[in-house]
């Protein structure tokens, strides 16, 4: 039986007892009874406060339970949120290095077209310098031979 029923029994005891007459209200009741169902309800009451107790318990293990998970989720949401700022810190470092790299290349590139052309510059420069000293030469050998300052080897046998 409940604690409940046995109040209503306790209710139903008080219910049928004898009116005092001239007590305002008082009335007699069977002690035996009362205490019978007094015992009872002190019987009974540990279970009820282990059922309530146990529910208590779950609750609070449910809630515990909740918000372990939810600092999980908490947790791994940080974490990835970490992940995600430090690979757009790498992406941006890496934009970063590319652009300084082409910056650079673009530099380099330039410098070494100009070394190229001013070597080219100069070596033909040196080659026309060379080319037109044999020709000049050529020119003052041929003015010569026709000047006739200058034998001709084959007429010399002869």
């Amino acid at each position: 039986m409940t604690i409940d029923k046995y109040l209503d029994r306790i209710d139903d005891v008080l219910e049928e007892a004898w009116n005092l007459p001239f007590t305002g209200g008082k009335r007699m009741v069977d002690i035996e009874k009362i205490r019978e169902l007094v015992d009872e309800v002190r019987l009974n009451i540990p279970q009820e406060i282990k059922d309530a107790k146990a529910i208590v318990r779950d609750r609070e293990d449910i809630i515990k339970d909740a918000n372990a998970e939810a600092e999980e989720i908490i947790k791994k949401a940080e974490e990835r949120a970490r992940r995600m700022i430090s690979q757009e810190e790498v992406m941006i470092s890496a934009r970063e290095k590319a652009g300084e790299l082409l910056t650079e290349t673009h530099v380099k590139t330039r410098a070494a077209e100009k070394a190229v052309l001013d070597y080219s510059e100069s070596a033909l420069r040196k080659a026309e310098e060379v080319l037109l000293a044999v020709y000049n030469e050529i020119k003052n050998t041929r003015t010569m031979m026709r000047s006739g300052k200058l034998k001709n080897p084959k007429n010399e046998a002869k």
